[in-house]
């Protein structure tokens, strides 16, 4: 820390480095990949505009500081190519009724040049404007031209919303509260195996749960069944529970019955089939899809233990009613927590609208993979993208 400001924002520039922004015109990328519903008319709408909220702080300092104001987002996963189902019509609608006076573009999406990161559809994009924002946590893990592209032509800067997630970031990586408690959920071991790794050598207590602790029980010798399991990766689990970090996993599960369906989003409609709370081991054919009450129970007592507390997905398929129970538990736990909770975005943050709960959770972040990443190497492409851009404050005098 240095006057007050973090490390981890000391070189980086933020609205106030853009000097005075009357009468320029600012593009500001922004995440609205939000979810989308039909109304009872057949209207598609933004089913949960946290993301949009999320960037109205960034907005209205440069409305209100006389600057026209460009939005550019990406919406949903067309082929690089114009998709109606992925028009930008909905969260156009919901800006107008938060932040009146911003323009949108169409979805980044649409053109095979952003996710190539393509020099020319960097300066399409810029085109006319004199000046550059970044408010798009969620997506500084990418390469993509509207992150990495604009601070190479224009000022640039990273707006409220970034600029504070970093500094959450930062803060649970370098001066956490003890004990220092991370819980990780989600399908796929293979995806936070990095993260897994950094997390030891950070947190005081790593709780282990969801699809990916399976994993961890197979690398321990027991029976997971039909469960979700990567059995290349039983060394590594194997190596990250010998660590001095206390890694805590399920003692049981609630596990579906062989050939049982589930439903994967919320009040579908599927076939009703039996399901029973059993112990690590689990028979032939059966899949465990939550953790189990025991285990519930034991997830929340280390929670409620902790100074810090960053939670990043789910703990059980919580989509099927069956299967929500352990996620219902833990995101209570974390909302009842007395320490600084942080939740990553994605699946959690989903969870936590679903149950109700988002506004006991001290900080929710607006990117789930990108919060993993910056834990995992301590920094992301676009923050350092924008390090490089002509305003920024290590460069400044460099290029006067």
């Amino acid at each position: 820390m240095s006057d007050g400001v973090p490390e981890a924002l000391a070189s980086l520039p933020v609205l106030e480095d853009l000097g005075d922004v009357g009468g320029r015109r600012v593009l500001v990328r922004c995440d609205f990949n939000t979810p989308l519903e039909e109304d009872e008319h057949g209207v598609t709408r933004v089913a949960d505009d946290f993301r949009i909220r999320a960037a109205l702080p960034t907005l209205e300092w440069l409305l209100a500081h006389d600057a026209a104001v460009t939005v550019c987002s990406h919406l949903g996963r067309p082929k690089g190519a114009p998709d109606p189902r992925w028009a930008m019509d909905p969260v156009k609608r919901r800006l107008d009724e938060l932040c009146p006076g911003v323009a949108l573009t169409d979805n980044l999406r649409f053109h095979p040049g952003e996710k190539a990161n393509d020099p020319a559809f960097v300066a399409e994009l810029v085109e006319g404007f004199d000046a550059y924002v970044n408010d798009a946590f969620g997506v500084c893990h990418r390469r993509h031209a509207s992150v990495m592209g604009p601070p190479t032509l224009l000022p640039s800067a990273a707006g409220r919303r970034v600029a504070e997630e970093v500094a959450v970031l930062a803060r649970l990586l370098e001066t956490p509260a003890r004990p220092f408690v991370a819980v990780v959920g989600g399908a796929k071991v293979a995806d936070k195996l990095g993260v897994l790794r950094a997390l030891v050598e950070k947190v005081d207590t790593l709780v282990v749960g969801g699809a990916m602790a399976f994993t961890f029980l197979a690398a321990l010798g027991h029976e997971i069944g039909a469960s979700l399991v990567d059995l290349s990766l039983t060394e590594e689990c194997r190596q990250l529970l010998a660590s001095s970090t206390r890694i805590v996993l399920p003692t049981d599960v609630v596990a579906l019955e062989p050939g049982g369906a589930f439903a994967h989003t919320y009040g579908e409609d599927v076939p009703r089939a039996d399901w029973k709370v059993l112990g690590c081991d689990i028979p032939d054919g059966w899949q465990g899809l939550d953790i189990g009450p025991e285990t519930a129970e034991a997830f929340s007592e280390v929670i409620a233990s902790a100074g810090t507390l960053l939670w990043n997905g789910p703990v059980g398929a919580f989509e099927d009613a069956r299967f929500a129970a352990g996620t219902r538990r833990v995101a209570r736990a974390v909302a009842e927590c007395p320490g600084f909770t942080v939740v990553g975005g994605g699946d959690s943050a989903s969870a936590l609208e679903h149950l109700g709960m988002v506004d006991r959770i001290d900080f929710l972040s607006t990117g789930g993979g990108a919060s993993l990443e910056y834990i995992e190497y301590g920094d992301l492409p676009a923050l350092d993208a924008l390090r490089q851009a002509p305003n920024a404050p290590g460069r400044r005098g460099a290029n006067a």
